[in-house]
C-alpha cells in the first residue's frame, strides 16, 4: 500500500481529497494536515510515501514546505493539488521535484489518473532498480511511467466500460516488459480478474493489444496480452 498525506487548509476539501484517495486501489490515507507545520511533522515520522499538497497554507506556502523537506533530507514524493495556476508557481514546483501538478477544481478521474501513473512509476523503479544500473531504455521507461494518458486513446468504449479503467489497463500493458495474463493485469490494477478479462478482450479486438497463447501442462492455453505501439 502507498501511504498518502493529504494537506489542505480547508477541512472539507481535505476530507473530499482523502475520500478520493481511498477509492483508488493500492492507496490509503495515512494522515491529514491543515498547515505546513502539521504536514512536516507527519513527514518527519517517516511513514509517508506521497504528499498531496495544497500551495496556500496558513503558516507557509506548499512550495516553502517542500523546500524545507528537501533541506532536511526528506525525499518524500509530492503531487501539488492547488488552485495556484500561475506559471511561476508551476515552474517552481517542477524545480523542487513535484511529480504532478493538479489545478483545482478537479474531478476524481483526474486525481486517479495521477495516482495511477505514480503507482506505475513506483513499480517501474522497483523492476529497473533490481538491475543496479539502468541503461537508456530503462531510464526512458522510468520517465514515461509518469505519463497521465496512454499512448493512444481507446476508441468506441462499449457500454459498461469506463475511460479511467481503460486508461489504467493500457498504462499497465504499455509499461510491461513482457506479455501479461488477465490474472497479472488484475493484480497490477486492483481490478477483478473477470473485469480485467472484459477490458482486455475489448482492447485486443480494437487492435490496441496483441494476443498470444502460452501452453502449460494442463493443455489449456493461457491468454497473454502485449501492448501494440501506435
Amino acid at each position: 500500500m502507498i501511504d498518502v498525506l493529504v494537506v489542505d487548509d480547508d477541512f472539507r476539501v481535505a476530507e473530499i481529497n482523502a475520500k478520493y484517495v481511498g477509492k483508488v486501489p493500492g492507496f490509503r490515507v495515512a494522515a491529514r494536515a491543515h498547515s505546513a507545520a502539521q504536514a512536516l511533522a507527519s513527514v518527519q515520522r517517516g511513514t509517508i510515501d506521497l504528499v498531496l499538497l495544497d500551495h496556500y497554507l496558513p503558516d507557509q506556502t506548499g512550495l516553502e514546505l517542500v523546500h524545507r523537506m528537501r533541506e532536511q533530507g526528506h525525499g518524500t514524493d509530492v503531487i501539488m493539488v492547488t488552485a495556484a495556476g500561475d506559471v511561476t508557481t508551476v515552474h517552481a514546483a517542477m524545480r523542487l521535484g513535484a511529480l504532478h501538478y493538479l489545478v483545482k477544481p478537479f474531478t476524481f478521474a483526474a486525481l486517479r489518473t495521477r495516482l495511477d501513473s505514480y503507482a506505475a512509476l513506483r513499480r517501474t523503479v522497483d523492476r529497473v532498480g533490481g538491475r543496479g544500473i539502468a541503461g537508456q531504455e530503462q531510464v526512458d521507461r522510468i520517465f514515461s511511467a509518469l505519463r497521465t494518458t496512454p499512448a493512444q486513446a481507446s476508441p468506441g468504449l462499449p457500454s459498461g466500460h469506463s475511460e479511467p479503467t481503460t486508461d489504467l489497463i493500457c498504462r499497465v500493458l504499455h509499461h510491461a516488459e513482457h506479455p501479461l495474463s488477465a490474472h497479472e493485469v488484475a493484480a497490477e490494477t486492483g481490478l477483478s480478474r473477470s473485469t480485467a478479462q472484459r477490458y482486455l478482450r475489448h482492447l485486443e479486438q480494437a487492435g490496441r493489444l496483441r494476443l498470444s497463447l502460452r501452453y502449460g501442462d494442463t493443455g489449456r492455453p493461457e491468454h497473454r496480452y502485449a501492448w501494440v505501439a501506435p
